[in-house]
């Protein structure tokens, strides 16, 4: 899988699509779609491993199911991060913060980056908000 791709398949071959729900705080973290178009997207590279299953940037993530752990062929037997494009607030947190309030310069894998989200939209289509 791409890990780019903004909508995965589901094991049946539909297309996911996120369910749209007004943003709302639940312990501590935000669910649903967010109100509006951030400015900036975490995009995972190749290089995520998954953390070998205990992703840190999902921990820190304050949106709910906004970085999901998805099984990939060639990160087996790990896995690879996707990061819901209509959940992504561009908060950085993916790339600063670690377990237990501990500050990272980036991921130590630089598996995650942010692109400027006109440029996600150029590639993958508009985003609707």
């Amino acid at each position: 899988m791409n890990p780019q791709q903004p909508l995965p398949e589901s094991s049946d071959g539909a297309t996911r699509r996120p369910a749209v729900a007004t943003e709302r705080k639940r312990g501590g973290r935000f669910s649903g779609r967010r109100a509006k178009k951030p400015k900036v997207l975490a995009i995972i590279t190749d290089a995520c491993s998954g953390c070998a299953g205990a992703p840190v940037c999902q921990i820190c993530c304050p949106v709910d199911e906004c970085m999901l752990l998805q099984a990939a062929d060639d990160a087996f037997p790990f896995g690879r991060i996707w990061v819901d494009p209509l959940k992504c607030v561009g908060c950085r947190k993916c790339l600063r913060q670690g377990p237990e309030d501990t500050l990272l310069d980036g991921c130590p894998w630089d598996a995650i980056v942010m692109i400027a989200t006109p440029e996600w939209e150029v590639k993958h289509g508009e985003l609707p908000y």
